[in-house]
């Protein structure tokens, strides 16, 4: 076997020197090299974890404040309508209540137009009545002042043409 390392080219003392000092570098990079670069990597890789959990926890949050705002949004409307509809409501309460008293005052007033009418009826009634007997009245003292049989149609006419004016 020495025969065929030898016929390789092979230096059994070369070979383990070259070993060793592989062994060396290997260790001396792993303690300085790779694991701080490994140190490294995790650490950036927990950064990057812990980036994506804080963006999906920020997604969730605007989400939920997404939704939160949305249902402001449905309450608002929902308060809106129904002041709408209560203003609605009162508006159309003014407006009968309002009808009914300009109904009632209207009645009151042709309730009142109409005693007043009937009032100026009776008075002007009154007045008729009046000036009729005073009319009769003076008919008759025309006719008892004159004899009996002077009495003629055209004396009661002009008694009755001078009792007018």
């Amino acid at each position: 076997m020495q025969q065929l390392l030898d016929q390789l080219g092979i230096n059994w003392e070369l070979l383990i020197s070259q070993a060793v000092n592989f062994a060396l570098l290997l260790i001396v990079l792993r303690i300085f090299v790779y694991k701080p670069l490994l140190k490294l990597l995790r650490d950036r890789r927990a950064r990057i974890e812990e980036g994506l959990v804080k963006a999906d926890e920020a997604d969730r949050r605007l989400h939920e404040v997404d939704m939160i705002g949305k249902e402001r949004v449905k309450e608002a409307e929902s308060k809106a309508v129904a002041i709408l509809k209560r203003t609605e409501r009162d508006a159309k309460e003014l407006e009968e209540r309002l009808l009914g008293e300009i109904k009632r005052k209207e009645t009151e007033e042709s309730a009142q137009a109409a005693s007043r009418l009937k009032a100026q009826q009776e008075e002007s009634r009154r007045a008729m009545e009046k000036e009729a007997a005073m009319l009769v009245r003076a008919a008759i003292v025309r006719t008892v002042e004159l004899a009996p049989e002077a009495i003629d149609d055209a004396l009661i006419a002009r008694a009755v043409k001078e009792s007018r004016t």
